[in-house]
């Protein structure tokens, strides 16, 4: 009996322990209970700093028997599948990103090919768009030709999803995401990570050293954000959904300037030094700000935190990074 035959209920995420994995996991399993999320990761248990308790299962998203095996076992109907290497690992693990990156993908399109009514999300990024691309307010629809092997996935995957869709009927859904903030996992390797970077180090009392210029904008969302948007993206109906490549999204805009301000309002001695590496020149090909008017209009994407509430919210979190009065 297939899986699809045995009323699928059960959610899987692969990259479980990364990012937004972690967040992404906290919330499913609040929202349908931690036996109904079965977290996957190539890294063990033990190492999965941040995860909630439920059930965890080592998996490799290359291995494709693995893949099928773990979600006819666990009767999966929708998988969230965020394993990546990001942008700036990527540079220097150029064979192995795009092995990952888009095999891993085929992968679980295949797993919803074989499985009828399987759901299934998958993260792209504004690293699809290149220096030719509208910097400001860059369109849903204009030129993909990016400038690092992540972004590169990226493309091809947004078009695999869409040939699956369009060939084989699978309900594949997709973000462009932004920078994401969040202070539950370290940062994964990504050029927006800069950010989480700075955030903990102004809250341990230290200098940063930022590797992108201090005016170099980029468009930016706060974790809880980028878990709302996928959660309200995977709840709409199928007509609601007009892009199956990937749809835009963002929340706010702002350079390492702009930040290192933000804090200061909390920190008033925290200071940055700029020392600008290949990671600014991955940002400057990327969007200033991008429009994501189809995904609010198609269905009702808003966001909820800007810059101030995104730094204010990240200290009171976590009691590790609150400012205690002598401090500021």
């Amino acid at each position: 009996m297939s899986a699809s035959q045995q009323n699928n209920n059960r959610i899987l995420v692969t990259g479980a322990a990364g990012q937004l994995g972690i967040e992404l996991t906290t919330r499913l399993r609040k929202k349908v209970g931690a036996d109904n999320v079965i977290a996957t990761d190539i890294r063990k248990p033990e190492y999965a700093v941040g995860l909630p308790d439920g059930p965890f299962e080592f998996l490799d998203v290359l291995d494709r028997s693995a893949l099928f095996s773990l979600a006819e076992g666990y009767r999966i109907g929708t998988i969230y599948h965020l394993s990546a290497i990001l942008s700036a690992r990527g540079e220097k693990q150029i064979e192995a990103t795009w092995r990952l990156n888009i095999n891993g993908l085929l992968n679980v399109l295949e797993l919803g090919r074989t499985e009828p009514g399987m759901r299934i999300f998958w993260p792209s990024s504004i690293a699809v768009f290149g220096p030719d691309a509208p910097a400001h307010r860059t369109p849903q629809n204009t030129p993909l030709n990016p400038t690092t092997v992540y972004g590169i996935s990226k493309v091809a995957g947004e078009h695999w999803c869409a040939y699956y869709h369009r060939r084989y009927g699978v309900d594949v859904r997709s973000l462009r995401y932004p920078g994401l903030i969040g202070w539950r996992s370290e940062p994964g390797g990504g050029t927006t990570d800069y950010a989480v970077d700075m955030l903990k180090r102004a809250a341990s009392g230290s200098e940063f050293e930022c590797p992108v210029d201090r005016e170099t904008p980029l468009p930016m969302m706060y974790m809880d954000d980028a878990v709302n948007a996928a959660l309200r993206l995977m709840a709409a109906e199928a007509g609601q959904i007009g892009i199956r490549t990937s749809y835009n999204i963002t929340a706010m805009s702002f350079t390492p300037g702009d930040l290192e301000e933000a804090i200061q309002k909390h920190r008033r001695r925290f200071r940055v030094r700029y020392a600008p590496d290949e990671r600014d020149s991955i940002a400057r090909s990327w969007p200033d700000s991008v429009d994501d008017r189809a995904a609010r209009e198609d269905w009702s994407w808003h966001p909820e935190f800007d810059l101030d509430a995104t730094v204010t919210t990240f200290f009171l979190s976590n009691s590790e990074y609150r400012f205690s009065p002598e401090k500021v």
